[in-house]
C-alpha cells in the first residue's frame, strides 16, 4: 500500500549504503523516463500501452482543471522499468506492538517504512529486523512520489492496473503534492485517499460511465468491510499487548487472533459471492507489520471524509485540510480520529 518511498532522500547527504542505493535507483528512474508525448508518437507502441498512457494524460489534465491539483512536473513522462515493482518498502513493528518503526529523512520527514529500489536489499534489511525480534514485511510498490521535488514519471509497473485504479493513483499522488505534512503519514495518506475517491467519482461522472462508477462504489464497499475487519483485529491485539500475560502466553494468543482473522475473512469472502480480490493479502504469514500499514492508510480517512462533506467542495476541503495541517499530530488525531 505505501506510496511515498524513501527515495525522496536520493539527493541529500545522508551517507551510507542506503542513501547510495536510493540515489542510484532514482537516477536509474530518471534515465529511463521519456516525455509521454514522445512515447505516444512511436508508431510501434502496443495498443494497450497507448490506451493507458492516453488515459493518464487525460487524467492529469482533469486533475489540474477540475480537482485543483498541482500542474507541476509529475506525470509528464513515462518510465519503462522492466521490473514488477518500482520500489520495495519495509514495514516493521516490535513483536508485541502495532506501532510501526519510523525512519526519518530530510524531505519526507519521519515515515513508517523504508524504501528500496531492489528486492534483495529490502529483504536483507527485513530479515535483520526479524532476527532482532521484530515483525517485518517487504511490500512491492508499483509507484511512489517525491512530493514534486523531482519530476515523477508514470511507471510501466502501473499499466497492468484497471483504468480506474490508474486514474485514481494519479489523483492520489498529485494530492500529496498539494498538501503534505512532514512526519504524519496517517494524515497524508488519508488526505490523498479522500481526494482520490472524490476525483474518481467526478472523473467517471464527467465521462458518462455509470456502470464503471457502480463497479467502483461496489469495490469501495468491499474495501470498507475488509478494513473494518482488519481494524477490529488490530483493536483486539492492542488490548492483548497491553495485558500482563507472559511473552509465551501473549505469543499464543497473538497467533490465535490471526487465525480468527483468517476465519472471519473466509466468511466475508463468501458473503461477497466468492470475490477473491483480497486473497493475496492472506497469501503470506500474518503479523503486526501487515496491520500497521493498513492503519496508516485508513485510521484518519473517516474524519477527513466528514471534513469533505462539511466543506461541500474540494477547494473548501483543501482549506480545511490546510488548517488541520497547522495543528500538532496529537491535535489532528483528536479532530479526525474520534471513535477510533
Amino acid at each position: 500500500m505505501a506510496r511515498i518511498a524513501a527515495a525522496v532522500c536520493a539527493c541529500v547527504p545522508l551517507g551510507g549504503c542506503y542513501v547510495m542505493q536510493a540515489a542510484g535507483g532514482q537516477l536509474d528512474v530518471m534515465a529511463h523516463s521519456r516525455p509521454i508525448e514522445q512515447v505516444l508518437a512511436d508508431p510501434g507502441m502496443p495498443a494497450p500501452t497507448r490506451t493507458k498512457l492516453e488515459a493518464a494524460v487525460d487524467a492529469r489534465e482533469f486533475a489540474v482543471r477540475e480537482l485543483g491539483l498541482p500542474d507541476g512536473r509529475s506525470y509528464r513522462s513515462y518510465a519503462d522499468l522492466g521490473r514488477k515493482y518500482a520500489v520495495w518498502n519495509v514495514v516493521a513493528t516490535p513483536e508485541f506492538s502495532l506501532q510501526p518503526r519510523r525512519w526519518c529523512f530530510p524531505v519526507a520527514g519521519c515515515v513508517s517504512y523504508r524504501g528500496y529500489f531492489a528486492e534483495p536489499p529490502a529483504k536483507a534489511f527485513a530479515w535483520k529486523l526479524v532476527a532482532a525480534g521484530d515483525d517485518a514485511i517487504v511490500e512491492g510498490v508499483a509507484t511512489y512520489s517525491t512530493l514534486g521535488h523531482l519530476p515523477d514519471p508514470l511507471f510501466s509497473t502501473m499499466l497492468g492496473w484497471s483504468e480506474t485504479r490508474l486514474v485514481g493513483t494519479i489523483f492520489h499522488e498529485l494530492a500529496h503534492e498539494r498538501l503534505y505534512v512532514s512526519g504524519d503519514s496517517a494524515f497524508n495518506e488519508a488526505f490523498a485517499n479522500v481526494v482520490e475517491v472524490a476525483g474518481v467519482r467526478k472523473w467517471l461522472l464527467a465521462r458518462g460511465r455509470p456502470k464503471d462508477l457502480e463497479a467502483f462504489e461496489a469495490s469501495r464497499r468491499r474495501q470498507a468491510e475488509f478494513v473494518k475487519l482488519l481494524l477490529a483485529t488490530r483493536a483486539e491485539l492492542s488490548m492483548l499487548y497491553a495485558s500482563d500475560l507472559s511473552p509465551v502466553e501473549m505469543r499464543i494468543a497473538k497467533n490465535r487472533e490471526f487465525g480468527r482473522l483468517k476465519y472471519e475473512y473466509a466468511g466475508l469472502r463468501a458473503r461477497w459471492g466468492g470475490y477473491d480480490g483480497y486473497d493475496a493479502w492472506f497469501a503470506r504469514p500474518l503479523d503486526n507489520a501487515r496491520l500497521a500499514s493498513v492503519a496508516t492508510y485508513h485510521d484518519c480517512v473517516p474524519g477527513l471524509e466528514r471534513e469533505l462533506v462539511d466543506a461541500g467542495t474540494l477547494p473548501a476541503f483543501y482549506e480545511r485540510a490546510e488548517a488541520l495541517a497547522k495543528l500538532t499530530v496529537a491535535e489532528r488525531r483528536d479532530v479526525l480520529c474520534r471513535g477510533r
